[in-house]
This record gives C-alpha cells, sequence and structure tokens, in this order.
C-alpha cells in the first residue's frame, strides 16, 4: 500500500507544541549534503559568522516553528568512536542550535538497556510520526507515516529515555 507523505516543511508548519527528531545511524549518504561533506572532508568549517554559507530552508522552517512556541528537540544516538559523518554532523550542529533546535547526543554504550524504534523519526505534535527509511549504507530510501497512539506512545517514552541521559551538544566533545 503507497503512502504519500507531505513535506516536513509542512508536517512541522502544522505544529503547535513540539517536534522531536531520533537519529540512530553512523552514517547517511543524503544526496543533498554531499558537497557540503566533501567540503568538510577537504577541511572547510562553516562558522557562525559565515551563515550565508550554511542557512537554508530548513533551518528557515525550524526558525519559524519555534518563534511560533514549538519546541524542537533533536537527539543522536551515536557509536563511538565516532564516524567521520557523525563528526561532520557534530561540527555543524551549531547551526541546528542557531535555527533554535535543542540538540543532545548519546553514546550507544550507554542505551543498551533502552528500547530504541528501529527507524530514525520526527514526531510532531505527540499524534503524527514520519519514520526515515535508510539503506544499510545509510541511503535515503523513504517515509512513512503513522499515527497509531500505541507507535508514538512507544516512541514518545524511547525518546524521552534517550533525551533524559543524552548530553547536551556543548557537552559532548569530541
Amino acid at each position: 500500500m503507497s503512502q504519500t507523505v507531505p513535506p516536513f516543511t509542512e508536517l512541522l508548519a502544522r505544529c503547535r507544541h513540539s517536534a522531536v527528531h531520533l537519529e540512530t545511524h553512523d552514517v547517511y549518504g543524503v544526496s543533498n549534503e554531499d558537497d557540503d561533506f566533501a567540503a568538510w572532508r577537504a577541511g572547510h568549517r562553516h562558522t557562525p559568522d559565515n551563515r550565508n554559507e550554511w542557512w537554508n530552508d530548513f533551518h528557515t522552517s525550524i526558525a519559524a516553528a519555534v518563534e511560533h512556541g514549538v519546541s524542537v528537540r533533536r537527539a543522536r544516538v551515536v557509536s563511538e568512536p565516532l564516524s567521520e559523518y557523525i563528526r561532520y554532523e557534530h561540527s555543524c550542529t551549531f547551526q541546528n542550535i542557531l535555527a533554535g533546535e535543542e540538540v543532545r547526543w548519546l553514546p550507544r554504550r550507554l542505551a543498551s538497556d533502552l528500547l530504541l524504534p528501529g527507524n530514525d523519526l520526527w514526531l510532531f505534535d505527540s499524534n503524527l510520526i514520519r519514520f526515515g527509511l535508510f539503506s544499510g549504507e545509510g541511503v535515503f530510501v523513504g517515509h512513512t507515516l503513522s499515527d497509531n497512539l500505541d507507535v508514538i506512545k512507544n516512541v514518545s517514552e524511547a525518546f524521552e529515555s534517550i533525551w533524559s541521559r543524552a548530553l547536551p551538544h556543548d557537552r559532548y566533545t569530541i
């Protein structure tokens, strides 16, 4: 059964209270990041001062949601030592924070007793989940939606367990 999944910006714009994002992969092969990742690998680093280089529609959407009272939190469960991609993500996380997100990191070794969702996700206002599906190589495959109350309850509890023990970005050093 095929499912039409609205764009992220539309789902976020519908939010009134909270949007939480869980990331659990150590590598992502997201094509719109290829050039930036390649530049990072070559030594280029974005800074808050060069905002014109890195601010994009995603950041604008997050900032607009936060301005309208939506709490946006992102938790990343990561393996250590960190993959090259996660080191790249860490160096760019100030962008998420400047857009208005709160970001925390949980080393996978500290998550062994937690039940984690099988896929990355966004949970919007505790009533709709957008699961992100990725291949084993980290290549984006697609999205699915769920408004199943049992799944929402499980995902919400898992996220809060991760969030409560994860380190804020400014305290997670690599």
